[in-house]
């Protein structure tokens, strides 16, 4: 069973910035590549980053590009969102998310087995 816990969110101005953190158990990133998606209100589920399923690469949605970076903390099996240049339009409710090595997917809810319970983003205008 694969647990995983974000932190980080909260309250921001347009144009601020903010780290997200996914502490993850155990040994998560041996047996799974993580993500991060977002849920505006009376909005689906959205892909915002992922990491490749080697780990060597990585990948964004369009809306999010260069102004959002994942990477994780291998020793301390945590997963980041690095957010910057935020607008009003990023507030949600994001998540992050495991899905299998053997899974070649990665845009989907449905790719993910295992997700957090969200931690809420707010970005004022």
């Amino acid at each position: 069973q694969v647990q995983l816990v974000e932190s980080g969110g909260g309250l921001v101005q347009a144009g601020g910035s903010l780290r997200l953190s996914c502490a993850t158990s155990g040994r998560t990133f041996s047996a799974y590549a993580m993500g991060w998606f977002r849920q505006a209100p009376g909005k689906a589920r959205e892909f915002v980053a992922c990491f490749s399923r080697s780990g060597a690469a990585t990948f964004y949605a369009d809306s999010v590009k260069g102004r959002f970076t994942i990477s994780r903390d291998n020793a301390k099996n945590t997963v980041y969102l690095q957010m910057n240049s935020l607008k009003p339009e990023d507030t949600a409710v994001y998540y992050c998310a495991a899905r299998s090595l053997t899974t070649v997917v990665y845009g989907t809810t449905q790719a993910y087995d295992y997700w957090g319970q969200g931690t809420q983003v707010t970005v004022s205008s």
